[in-house]
């Protein structure tokens, strides 16, 4: 049965290698890393040996241009020519210009990379493949490639009002022609010379609230916010544990251990970059184990602590807190978002109750190096940031408190021991 185009695209990797057969001999090749192979079964037409022939790497090859590539094949095999033994000899005589291409070298280096991306990191990055660089260099040798050259792809990015994206795609190009350095395809890297030739990206940092007496009135309306159970205590939970929302947002009861006082963030959870230094601990106040108690009776039978109130097979949405902090008054592009709840305790922790900025660091699960260089271990530090988590927790309290009052004290949580 003949494949189609969806069919090809929504192929995914098993434990094995596995082929999907088209027609008249082709097939394509599914590696179990991910990457697809076009691959054309014929026999040597004087041997009657029977031999593979490769016929492009998907997507840079469509299944359109991998039949037309057959039928060229057996256009050959009809004059008694063997298709294989032609191509060595056409790379040869080309000096292996069409398989040092942009694009192909840009498929290989794609393949090894993705491995070490979050899926995320894999769509964004074949978008802009896609989209911005590989229409518009995916035949030229990459040895051959000029920085002015490179620079006129960025362009039509620029042009279009995109110079976040132009950046990022400087950042492919350059990682591309590095790995065809390095790989002996290329002499020299075009790519190096393209920094400082496109606009300064504009930085933008998330919304926060840093001031205690800001702060304080932001939990004093988070205590009185009128929305789902389930979205208030995610709420109120976010400033007590300040991790990342998406983490907080799939947070699941097996991941809470009420015996030790801490949440488990496992690996595959985590920001790509710092997977490599394992699960993340994160002591869990009394106030933190009160919220999640409080909730208990109406989730813990489910795997999420807050789930979809759509489907309670999948978790809540991170933009119902925004949704929420933008009902209660708070605008989420310029005064506090979600993610903000992050900066304002690493503000705060360090500024108000003058904590060590590694354990600080730590705790955001951010990547902290001794003096050698070497990324600390999670648990490093661990008791003192049990314990920074607990007075942390109890300072917000205060907060509350002073604002119901009428009188916030700024400066007066710091530990001199």
């Amino acid at each position: 049965m003949a494949l189609t185009e969806l069919a090809v695209k929504q192929a995914s990797p098993k434990e094995k290698d596995y082929k999907m057969t088209d027609e008249k001999g082709m097939f394509l090749l599914i590696k179990k890393n991910g990457s697809k192979y076009w691959r054309l079964k014929y026999r040597n037409p004087h041997t009657k040996k029977e031999k593979v022939l490769a016929l492009g790497v998907y997507p840079t090859v469509g299944l359109k241009q991998a039949r037309l590539k057959r039928a060229d094949a057996k256009e050959l095999l009809s004059k008694g020519i063997d298709p294989g033994d032609h191509k060595k000899s056409t790379k040869s005589s080309q000096g292996d210009a069409a398989a040092n291409s942009f694009g192909v070298i840009t498929e290989e280096w794609f393949v090894k990379q993705q491995m070490s991306w979050a899926p995320a990191t894999i769509k964004k990055h074949r978008a802009l493949l896609n989209n911005d660089l590989i229409p518009y260099l995916e035949s030229r040798p990459i040895s051959e490639l000029e920085t002015w050259e490179l620079l006129g792809v960025l362009n039509r990015i620029i042009d279009r009002g995109a110079i976040d994206s132009a950046h990022k795609c400087r950042q492919i190009l350059n990682q591309i022609c590095r790995y065809a350095k390095q790989t002996g395809r290329s002499k020299h890297n075009p790519a190096s010379d393209l920094t400082g030739a496109l606009p300064e990206r504009k930085t933008t940092h998330r919304a926060a609230i840093t001031d205690p007496s800001g702060f304080g009135k932001l939990l004093v309306d988070i205590d009185a916010y009128k929305g789902t159970h389930i979205i208030r205590t995610m709420l109120a939970l976010a400033p007590l544990v300040f991790q990342r929302p998406g983490e907080l947002a799939s947070m699941e009861w097996s991941e809470i251990d009420f015996d030790g006082g801490c949440w488990n963030i496992p690996v595959a959870k985590k920001k790509e970059r710092n997977k490599r230094e394992g699960d993340h601990t994160v002591p869990l106040s009394k106030q933190a184990q009160e919220l999640l108690s409080d909730i208990r009776p109406l989730t813990g039978h489910h795997q999420y602590v807050f789930p979809n109130q759509r489907d309670y097979k999948k978790h809540a949405n991170t933009e119902s807190i925004n949704k929420a902090l933008r009902e209660m008054g708070y605008n989420t592009k310029e005064v506090h978002c979600f993610h903000g709840f992050r900066a304002s305790a690493r503000t705060m922790l360090d500024e108000q109750l003058g904590l060590r900025v590694e354990w600080i660091e730590h705790q955001l699960a951010h990547t902290v190096k001794d003096p050698l260089g070497r990324a600390y271990n999670r648990t490093k530090h661990l008791p003192q940031r049990i314990d920074m988590m607990q007075r942390w927790s109890d300072y917000l309290d205060n907060l509350k408190r002073q604002v119901l009052a009428g009188n916030v004290i700024t400066a007066s949580f710091v530990n001199e021991a």
